[in-house]
């Protein structure tokens, strides 16, 4: 039986409260305030958009308790790497590390440094000296130089993005909530809800899903924990749950504040229901609001990512160079900071949307049944770890399949990147072998 790593809590820098402002700033980004108009869109009732929302919010809850039970077995820095080649093979793991590298991080990171750009100055707005991508990259240099030197001031930094970000919210929420008479909902009944769409509503569940993405972020820094597995578990499920409160009280306003047609198939809809019960002042608030979601997001990836990297260099299948003995692991903060900006320059937000959805589910499904397998060999995992896992998996799959189907290019997409890795996995080993024989 495995035993978990006990970090020194002495030397930790990470208590539960960063961990889960960790989580937090990794959740939310700009797919709570764009995805209910598409959503809308698809299933014409404001109150099968909140079904779908609770869904994709349970989901992540039953994720959020199997990756603590994960960290529970092992607690050390590394995420879906560390627990897949320790548990199922050191190439499975490679290759979950190299799908962190591409989509979980980099990917995701330049997705929301482009999208915070698109939310800072619209086409419309931007002076003809300010080239496209200059913002996006301007934030990701700043995240990269804020956690690159040391790990207790990054997180400070951090923790206060992520406090502004949660009062601006809060204050768009109580805005309104005061304007309840001003509410569509409130002047004009809604008709009987029309039975969901099955296929329909999975669909939708599938992209609100990629809202709540992240809801893992705290197991990427496990050695960090100044209390272990413990503070890991708790800041994932604590976080995940406020987090899904909060989905659903955003989304209950943007979804009944217009009328249904306002915001059906229209991406801004945050901004569409803020002036609609506000004015032009409370839309300025949820724009501002949006593009610190989307900064703390960056923030978040540039934060735990290079974790990964330098557990997969310190285990011999990246160059040394990346390892670091001490909190930050300064070379592999640089490293994803100069990644994520070379994305920035040569993709676009519609194609990063699609592979990450594809690509990040099946990694954290394959993880997550790490735990289906391992409660069978004596580890400590509880009941509700189990079922949690249970539906997590089959939840996924579901998520994984209508992902394929509804873009099948993006299917070619995710196995290019697992096929690399296992190429890149087996040139690793033999130039590993070989400085071993030298």
């Amino acid at each position: 039986m495995l035993r978990p790593l006990t970090p020194d809590s002495a030397h930790a820098p990470l208590g539960q409260w960063s961990l889960a402002t960790l989580v937090i700033a990794s959740m939310i980004g700009a797919g709570v305030f764009t995805t209910s108009g598409f959503a809308m869109g698809d299933l014409g009732d404001p109150r099968l958009v909140m079904i779908a929302w609770a869904i994709g919010g349970v989901i992540a809850i039953s994720g959020a308790i199997s990756y603590g039970q994960l960290a529970r077995l092992l607690t050390d820095n590394g995420g879906e790497y560390l627990f897949l080649s320790r548990f199922v093979h050191p190439s499975i793991g490679f290759v979950a590390g190299w799908v962190s590298v591409l989509a979980g991080f980099t990917g995701a990171g330049a997705l929301a440094a482009i999208a915070m750009e698109s939310y800072a100055i619209s086409d419309a707005e931007r002076p003809e000296w300010l080239p496209p991508g200059t913002i996006a990259i301007s934030l990701v240099l700043v995240c990269t130089i804020a956690h690159a030197f040391h790990t207790g001031r990054g997180a400070i930094r951090h923790n206060s993005l992520v406090a502004v970000k949660l009062l601006l919210i809060g204050w768009f929420v109580a805005w309104s909530l005061l304007a309840w008479p001003q509410w569509h909902v409130a002047s004009t009944p809604l008709p009987p809800m029309p039975a969901p769409v099955p296929l329909t509503l999975a669909t939708s569940v599938m992209w609100i899903s990629l809202s709540y993405c992240g809801f893992n972020a705290a197991i990427y820094v496990g050695r960090e924990a100044k209390q272990g597995w413990s503070d890991i578990a708790g800041a994932m499920v604590k976080a995940t749950i406020g987090v899904t409160i909060l989905y659903l009280v955003l989304n209950a306003i943007m979804v009944f504040g217009p009328a249904p047609d306002e915001i059906a198939g229209q991406q801004n809809v945050a901004a569409i229901a803020a002036k609609s019960i506000g004015g032009t002042g409370l839309a300025s608030l949820v724009r501002f609001a949006i593009c610190l979601g989307l900064a703390s997001s960056v923030s978040s990836t540039i934060m735990a990512g290079p974790r990964v990297y330098a557990k997969m260099a310190s285990d011999g299948v990246l160059p040394p160079w990346f390892d670091a003995e001490k909190s930050p692991p300064t070379r592999s903060v640089l490293l994803q900071g100069m990644a994520i900006a070379v994305v920035v320059v040569f993709a676009s937000l519609q194609d990063l949307l699609s592979y990450l959805s594809l690509t990040l589910s099946l990694c954290s499904a394959a993880t997550v049944a790490v735990l289906l397998v391992s409660g069978r060999r004596g580890n400590p995992i509880s009941s509700i770890g189990l079922i949690s896992a249970w539906f997590y998996v089959i939840a996924t799959a579901v998520i994984i399949g209508l992902a394929a189907w509804h873009r099948p290019k993006n299917v070619i997409a995710t196995v290019l990147t697992v096929v690399s890795g296992l190429v890149l996995y087996a040139i690793s080993r033999r130039v590993s072998k070989d400085r071993t024989a030298s």
